[in-house]
């Protein structure tokens, strides 16, 4: 019988390696091009978070505008433009073709796009379903104006520029053309427009232009003139480190020793805590930091865990700000009710800060419209980005179903016209894959949406205990006029006086009487607003509360 076993020479002869761009030809779901409308609406993402991360580190008011033009049935060609600070030439080859290059990876900072793949993969997946180029137009405002036609060599996982041309104007800002097939455009909760609109919501400093495929054209206009402060690069906490990250960190430290290396690199490390280190570990901190081995940075990451050190610092966070939330809610979403709560920075994963930001809306256009009715809708974001899809596993959307709503006099959450707005700021946001459109579940992350999410419950309750009190008062008082005509008419018999003088003194007397009971309640509910500013149950260091979360983790 012949013999079917194989010499180990023969089962390695097609090992090779392969490169990130030919990884994530093969996987492009881990990008976020997994189905016809959710890979349309990555697109839009990527051009846009480019967009706006571009003109906030320049300082620049962003303007951008999106065209989708449909070109044959699920084959159309989005072309977005931006005022941003443009690209060099000598970087446009890599910005738009190298995974895994950019400027924003190697930084501790808060920004939308981090892992240097988005715009690239927009690249790659334009051309492996039309087999064309994407057109690329820039100018850093310098007088030059580039336009570039390139593709990825998936092989070496850089770009090939197959055209370039070069010429003279007065312009500063990029524009990108780009076909892609095998996609889907609609106008539902998960497309382009809505996309789109979230956005505007959460920059409110920014002003976008749309166009459909349909030709109907939308301006969201900005709500603030402030451009956000660029978000500053912080130093990595040591709570934060693990021994890889120490021991690869001492590699390319320009410092002469242990000690002064981990004061230069690390936040909230002192020359005292270094002191305290070295009362831990069994190697004298003056050595030379890049001569540091495994063993040893497992002694420095064990000396830390027994150190107490300050919360990181929270320059780094840029949140979007209470006014301007309220200020972009009330513009796009017009609202009959609105409150907006930020909580203080926090820190997760033992050294990573963060905070949270929420918004409710109630009335007016808030909530989705499904059929005949109006469900309730709850708007996701990472870093003011818009998360639309895998809106199940996320953390967020867990945090606003563990709320008890009906405690703050909302008896049917799902069905009721209210937009939920949560947006995590972090330098690190844990999402749960590379398509960057849900949040994985942290327990100080989880804890922090959840107050703030009961926060703005309160606020909404006051306001609706307000509303159904101002109703009341209404009804009664409309009894009481329709009654004081049939009084009158009586009173006016018994006692031989003028009708209609005694119906306007009656009418006098329940204006008077509706008015007092409207002061006496407006009276105790800022006396309640000042003495039990949370309801029973839900202060933050209740047990219940803490268990709750508990349970919801």
């Amino acid at each position: 019988m012949e013999s079917r076993e194989k010499h180990a020479d023969e089962l390695f002869k097609e090992f090779r390696e392969t490169s990130i761009t030919e990884f994530f030809r093969k996987n492009r779901a881990h990008l976020g091009y997994s189905g016809k409308l959710r890979s349309l609406t990555t697109v839009v993402h990527e051009i846009v978070t480019n967009a706006l991360d571009a003109c906030e580190e320049a300082g620049i008011l962003p303007e951008i505008r999106v065209r989708i033009d449909a070109l044959n049935s699920e084959h159309y060609r989005v072309f977005g433009a931006d005022n941003g600070p443009g690209i060099p030439l000598k970087h446009i080859s890599d910005v738009f073709g190298k995974m895994l290059a950019g400027t924003k990876f190697h930084r501790n900072v808060q920004l939308r796009g981090q892992q240097g793949i988005g715009i690239a993969g927009v690249t790659l997946f334009s051309q492996i379903t039309t087999g064309k180029p994407i057109k690329v137009r820039t100018s850093t405002g310098n007088g030059r104006v580039y336009e570039v036609e390139l593709m990825i060599d998936i092989t070496k996982n850089r770009a090939d520029i197959l055209s370039k041309e070069e010429y003279a104007e007065y312009w500063r800002g990029t524009e990108l053309d780009i076909e892609i097939k095998g996609v889907k455009f609609n106008l539902s909760e998960r497309g382009p427009f809505e996309y789109l609109r979230r956005t505007a919501i959460a920059n409110p400093h920014a002003r976008i232009i749309f166009i459909d495929p349909e030709g109907r054209k939308t301006v969201f206009e900005r709500s603030s003139e402030r451009i956000p402060k660029p978000p500053m690069a912080i130093k990595v906490h040591p709570k934060g480190l693990e021994v890889d990250d120490l021991i690869n960190m001492s590699k390319v430290t320009k410092a002469r020793k242990v000690s002064s290396f981990l004061v230069n690199t690390l936040s909230r490390m002192s020359n005292a805590k270094v002191r305290e280190i070295q009362e831990h570990v069994s190697f004298d901190l003056n050595k030379n930091p890049r001569r540091l081995t495994w063993a040893e940075c497992e002694e420095i990451i064990n000396a830390i865990e027994k150190i107490k050190f300050l919360a990181p610092p929270t320059e780094g966070l840029e949140a979007i700000g209470e006014e301007q939330i309220r200020n972009a809610v009330l513009n796009i979403l017009d609202p009959e009710f609105e409150a907006v709560v930020t909580r203080p920075p926090k820190v997760h994963s033992g050294g990573i800060p963060f905070l949270v930001e929420v918004a409710i809306a109630y009335g007016g256009h808030a909530g989705r419209v499904v059929g005949d009715g109006i469900k309730c809708e709850i708007m996701r974001f990472g870093n003011k980005a818009p998360l639309l899809f895998d809106a199940g596993g996320c953390a967020i959307t867990k945090a606003v179903n563990s709320v008890e709503w009906k405690r703050y006099g909302i008896r049917d959450f799902e069905n009721s016209p209210i937009t939920v707005f949560v947006n995590l700021v972090s330098t690190y946001i844990p999402y749960t894959s590379a398509g960057k459109q849900s949040v994985a579940e942290d327990r100080e992350i989880m804890r922090e949406m959840r107050f703030a999410l009961m926060e703005v419950g309160r606020k909404f309750h006051v306001y609706h205990s307000r509303k159904r009190r101002a109703l009341e008062r209404e009804a009664r008082k409309q009894i009481l006029l329709k009654y004081s005509i049939e009084l009158a008419s009586g009173l006016a018999k018994l006692t031989n006086k003028n009708e209609d003088k005694i119906l306007k003194e009656l009418q006098n007397l329940i204006e008077e009487r509706i008015t007092g009971m409207e002061i006496e309640e407006a009276e105790e509910g800022i006396a309640g607003e000042e003495l039990e500013p949370t309801l029973e149950g839900e202060s933050e260091d209740n047990s219940e509360a803490h268990r709750e979360i508990e349970e919801v983790e």
